[in-house]
């Protein structure tokens, strides 16, 4: 099974990046795109068709800004939007769908950058979905999360991450909640496969630093511990263009 996870930083604009072409060129059971930044009907009938794929949207309230989209080729027997709670939910930030024996969560995390108040409610949101995990967990549901964190995890995963140790995306507190997730059943499962390679799957529109690959990795997939042995592999196309971010890819046996 092969799950692809992009932020495309508005798909409208991602759309006129040959975005379609290159998914459905990748063929991929689901497709998971966050940072959408448009609700459908603001999308012509040609932008909202992926051939042979069933969507799934939620869009925040806030015009142009945040939302995510999965992506399906075969319908999910499960679609849960949100994690229940308004504060959260009005940014369109989570979609959660079931596919055979996983459910699969396309994220969007807050950006905390926009100062202290947006740091502690993305630390919010991490706390409110790890404790939904948690019970999934305890009723033995495996899960897939994607997205992007916007939290790298360690030194590895940023270019300069001495000069970024007060910057929003690489906080003790930050990095601290993803430590959490792994210690609480969850596999960084391209970290486990390349323990010391260094590729990025963010990079600022400033200073020339995608062609400089003065990056971030912030886009994860982190899976259940029972269903990590099944991971094939996680592809990192930092080749593919139309966004700040670059597509991530699963295969799963």
């Amino acid at each position: 099974m092969k799950i692809i996870t992009w932020n495309v930083n508005g798909i409208r604009a991602a759309l006129g990046k040959h975005l379609k072409a290159w998914m459905l060129a990748q063929s991929p059971d689901v497709f998971c795109l966050q940072e959408i930044k448009a609700r459908p009907e603001q999308l012509t009938e040609e932008q909202r068709d992926f051939p042979g794929y069933v969507a799934v949207w939620n869009p925040a309230q806030r015009a142009g800004y945040s939302g995510v989209a999965t992506f399906s080729k075969r319908e999910p027997a499960e679609i849960r939007l949100g994690l229940d709670e308004e504060r959260f939910d009005v940014e369109g930030r989570v979609i959660c769908t079931r596919h055979e024996d996983f459910l699969l969560y396309n994220i969007y995390f807050p950006n905390g950058q926009r100062g202290y108040d947006r740091v502690l409610y993305k630390l919010d949101f991490y706390a409110r979905l790890l404790e939904i995990c948690d019970s999934l967990h305890a009723a033995g549901e495996n899960i897939i999360l994607t997205g992007d964190f916007n939290t790298a995890h360690q030194p590895i995963d940023l270019a300069n991450p001495q000069e970024n140790e007060t910057t929003s995306g690489f906080l003790p507190e930050e990095r601290a909640w993803v430590q959490k997730y792994l210690d609480h059943g969850f596999v960084d499962v391209y970290r486990r496969l390349y323990p010391q390679r260094t590729q990025y799957t963010w990079w600022t529109y400033r200073m020339a630093a995608r062609q400089r690959n003065i990056g971030w990795r912030i886009d994860y997939f982190l899976v259940s511990e029972r269903l990590a042995g099944r991971v094939r592999d996680v592809v990192i196309h930092e080749d593919v263009s139309g966004s700040d971010h670059c597509p991530v890819e699963l295969l799963l046996a």
